[in-house]
């Protein structure tokens, strides 16, 4: 995969001022740390295909995670070329092989905690079921520690309080961790960065720090991921697709606890 990156990455925190009210009418000018919000429009062979709202940074993982996740390429090798241009409001993707009709008219609202997404035609829409995942041994700890991370904070998440955070883990040393102001973002960013890296995802843990509705769920057996974890909640059919593709599923994590809700290794 070539990469063509004339972007220079823009600060993902604005310094914005504001009032703070006290109680009994008492009130002070402040200054606070705020995302930066940022459109980037994506085709793929020329043809528009998506728009994503996103923090300015990490684009390229951002785009190469989310064809792999929603089931657009099954490697990195089938993208020839990803090209970002300066502004990063555009990215441009050639697939090395032939692909589905991009002809399809429609507009489709991607599922996402984020507003303003969009995809411009049913490219990203497939009725193939996804490989079963291929479970892997695990130990607690590599949850754990995953967990304690997270409490220590990310650094965008730590200036805003205001960011998703994701991390990748390989028997249980975190190797990527990525921020976004989406939770769909965040795993992308570090799903895309796993694959420019050549790491297998089939060895994976990823920690995520949001909700995983089904949505995130299929992200994850899309891109082989044996293990999805998180500090938040799954839903009733979330646990019941993770039962059905063998993916280990692990949630409510915390530093001292976690509650399984399945474990196919």
């Amino acid at each position: 995969m070539k990469v063509i990156d004339q972007y220079r990455e823009e600060e993902a925190v604005e310094q914005c001022g504001g009032l703070l009210l006290h109680p009994g009418g008492g009130c002070e000018a402040v200054s606070r740390a705020v995302l930066a919000e940022h459109a980037l429009e994506v085709s793929v062979n020329t043809v528009p295909t998506l728009r994503m709202v996103c923090t300015p940074d990490h684009l390229v993982d951002l785009v190469v995670g989310r064809l792999f996740t929603e089931g657009v390429v099954s490697a990195v090798d089938d993208i020839a070329e990803v090209y970002l241009c300066d502004q990063g409001s555009r990215a441009s993707v050639l697939l090395d092989c032939r692909r589905a009709d991009f002809s399809r008219a429609g507009i489709e609202t991607v599922p996402t905690c984020c507003t303003g997404n969009r995809v411009y035609n049913q490219y990203f829409t497939s009725d193939s079921r996804p490989a079963a995942v291929v479970p892997i041994p695990w130990e607690p700890e590599w949850v754990f520690k995953a967990a304690r991370a997270f409490a220590e904070d990310t650094p965008l998440h730590r200036a805003t309080t205001g960011t998703h955070s994701c991390y990748l883990m390989i028997d249980g040393a975190i190797v990527v961790c990525r921020e976004d102001l989406g939770r769909h973002n965040a795993f992308d960013k570090v799903v895309g960065a796993a694959l420019r890296a050549d790491i297998d995802l089939r060895n994976a843990l990823v920690f995520s720090s949001g909700r995983l509705p089904v949505d995130m769920v299929m992200k994850a057996i899309r891109a082989g991921i044996p293990i999805l974890a998180t500090k938040a909640v799954p839903t009733d059919e979330t646990i019941r697709l993770a039962r059905e593709f063998g993916l280990t599923l692990i949630c409510q994590a915390r530093p001292d606890s976690v509650v399984v809700y399945n474990d196919p290794s």
